[in-house]
């Protein structure tokens, strides 16, 4: 895993995760969805990041690479946020992220004091509830006015058809689905 960006544009981690029930979004994949971002969509510095299902941190790191300053990790698996806890401490952004090892269903039920302007979700590919993800964090009113959500999935998933959806993109088997709120989409 490498950071392709930024001030830490280069470094490599190697996270433990023989066993992990992660699954790591590639380099190539991880390239081309931070370069759409970057030339489409983001504005990396003046983002409120929510990684949901945050595995090894990776793309947390590349936003914190980038100059965000407001980053959220949830993610249950102990492992993976020890992992991350390190990282971060190696990199020296602690100050910049807050750490959740909770269930990230568990999460979007929770209070946020604020919206995020960027959310991305990587689910495990077997999760049984992808398809309620979009409607989840909608619902609980976790994405700001203009922000956008992008969620990670294999070709067994369709969001094509959902009014939320404002592109897509493929990256070998993987593919990630960008969606933004309905008002935000009929002013532009």
């Amino acid at each position: 895993m490498r950071i392709i960006s930024g001030k830490f544009k280069g470094r490599r981690f190697s996270p433990p995760a023989d066993n992990w029930p992660t699954r790591p979004t590639t380099d190539y994949a991880k390239e081309g969805l931070f370069n759409v971002l970057h030339n489409n969509w983001l504005d990396f510095e003046d983002e409120r990041f929510l990684d949901l299902f945050g595995g090894t941190g990776s793309h947390d790191y590349e936003f914190m690479s980038r100059g965000c300053t407001d980053v959220t990790y949830v993610d249950k698996h102990g492992p993976a946020v020890a992992f991350v806890e390190r990282t971060v401490k190696t990199l020296g952004v602690e100050d910049y992220i807050k750490i959740f090892r909770m269930d990230v269903f568990k999460f979007m039920k929770m209070k946020v004091r604020e919206p995020y302007s960027y959310i991305f979700a990587g689910p495990p590919y077997p999760l049984k509830n992808i398809p309620e993800i979009p409607d989840l964090i909608f619902e609980a009113g976790l994405l700001a006015p203009k922000g956008l959500f992008v969620m990670e999935t294999n070709p067994h998933h369709d969001f094509a058809g959902d009014p939320r959806c404002v592109e897509k993109r493929n990256y070998g088997k993987t593919i990630f689905w960008f969606f933004q709120n309905l008002e935000d989409v009929e002013e532009e």
